[in-house]
């Protein structure tokens, strides 16, 4: 017995004297920190190794062209462990005369409690020099975009080690110099194996820090947002119109999470909010994304070199021309390639956004409503001004003990049996809070603490394809 009270007192000892679990952010920079910037120079030295990567460049040859190219970066995931697939279509455009078959190398790791739920790293492995229809000139597209597709192969290296409620998903796209045909495919392909894609982090020049007219900056990336959402906007203005949401798309405020998320994460790189779909004029993969109705944005670097971009090999007046791996800065690509790695892993870490809505209208009180989320242990009601950039309230939620006045109930015409999360309505009402002067969102929250990207409660919010009500 005295044995026994000694082992309690000594357990106890050692329960009270234990530290404490890492939080959330501190797993999430241990996931991070064996991104290698050497290991994504070698990748890319492989990949400038086949001479071009153009679109129509040769298939079959084992060592020129796209063909190897893509069969390399399938290979090299595979060897990670991860299946690994080409996904492929036979596809026709203004740059692309005759009907050519455009593959991408994508690996899948398997959520082990919400597969259906995911989250896409993207890049494209096709390269171009000057004119775009030129597939035998040498062109080694070691930024545009190496860069983004050896961060696509450095995320499966890295985090292919560890295991995920949520399912990741690596793709090395073809096809985007000639019109966004792999991002097209790779949209096409999720839509058609029903996957809840909640966001797509496109990644396309990411690998310089200096600009052509000698600006530098390595402290920070851009990335690109659309705005309202593209997919549905017809049916969706009237009642942005009158309910809000014009900066609110899933992937306006899927940059805000990335923009909070690289605050915290302190990886040495800041994100720079571009409030627009994609550069001036240009286009990613990211747009076809967002054209099938999933939240996407696009990284790329502070400071592009248009000496450095879509230009053959030349030297004139001293200048030189070429996207060749001589000119990129691998420091800059870790760091931004790790805050890519930190997001990956908290997307497919936290439940998905939920759906919420807002009432409150000729009210001094505002309410929130939302289906409760599967594997949300709460959430946290956010609300900012409506010209704030960021989030700038929030309140926590408790999934199963909700406030009084508060709580998640079947809807009213619910009849008999078990209930599916999905029929539970949660309802928060925040008192002395008028409706009017604010934008208000919901994210959901895992048992250990890691957050999804705020969903607005506006129209077209939703981390979903939007869907039109039914006419009654």
């Amino acid at each position: 017995m005295k044995k026994h009270l000694a082992c309690v007192a000594l357990c106890a000892t050692a329960s009270i004297g234990a530290a404490p679990p890492p939080s959330p952010d501190a797993k999430l920079r241990a996931m991070a920190a064996p991104v290698s910037a050497a290991r994504m120079k070698a990748t890319i030295e492989k990949l400038v190794s086949f001479g071009t990567r153009h679109t129509l460049s040769s298939q079959t040859d084992p060592n020129r062209g796209i063909g190897a190219a893509v069969r390399w970066a399938e290979a090299e995931m595979k060897s990670y462990g991860l299946p690994a697939l080409q996904v492929c279509d036979t596809v026709t455009g203004p740059r692309i005369p005759t009907p050519t078959r455009v593959c991408n190398a994508v690996a899948i790791q398997r959520g082990t409690e919400r597969p259906n739920d995911l989250v896409i790293i993207t890049g494209h492995i096709d390269s171009r020099v000057s004119d775009p229809m030129d597939a035998v000139k040498d062109a080694p597209g070691a930024n545009d975009d190496g860069s983004g597709t050896a961060a696509v192969i450095e995320a499966a290296r890295v985090l292919s080690k560890r295991k995920f409620p949520g399912t990741i998903v690596y793709a090395a796209l073809s096809g985007e110099e000639q019109g966004l045909h792999g991002g097209k495919i790779m949209a096409e392909y999720a839509k058609a194996q029903g996957w809840n894609v909640i966001a797509n982090l496109n990644n396309d020049i990411i690998g310089n820090s200096c600009g052509s007219d000698g600006v530098c900056n390595s402290r920070q990336v851009r990335v690109f947002s659309e705005g309202p959402r593209w997919q549905g906007h017809e049916a969706l203005a009237a009642d942005i119109r009158r309910f809000g949401g014009e900066n609110d798309s899933p992937s306006r405020n899927l940059s805000r999470f990335l923009d909070s998320l690289a605050d915290r994460m302190k990886f040495g790189i800041d994100v720079m909010p571009i409030w627009r779909n994609d550069r001036h004029g240009r286009g990613g993969d990211h747009t076809e994304f967002l054209n099938a109705g999933y939240p996407a944005v696009r990284f790329s670097v502070a400071v592009e070199n248009y000496n450095h971009q879509h230009q053959d090999l030349r030297v004139e007046n001293g200048v030189e021309y070429g996207d060749t791996i001589d000119k990129m800065d691998f420091a800059y690509l870790e760091k931004v390639t790790k805050l890519n790695v930190a997001a990956l892993a908290a997307i497919a870490s936290a439940p998905p956004p939920p759906e919420p809505t807002v009432e409150g209208a000729v009210s001094t009180d505002t309410t929130i409503r939302f289906p409760r989320v599967t594997g949300a242990a709460r959430y946290l009601v956010r609300w900012r001004r409506t010209d704030s950039s960021q989030w700038q309230v929030s309140r926590e939620i408790n999934a199963r003990s909700m406030p009084l006045g508060n709580g998640c109930f079947p809807p009213p015409i619910a009849a008999g049996g078990p209930m599916a999360d999905k029929d539970l309505i949660c309802d928060v009402v925040l008192p002395h809070i008028r409706v009017d002067d604010w934008v208000f969102g919901v994210s959901s929250v895992s048992r250990d603490g890691f957050e999804s990207p705020v969903a607005a409660a506006v129209p077209g919010g939703a981390f979903k394809p939007y869907v039109p009500p039914e006419k009654k």
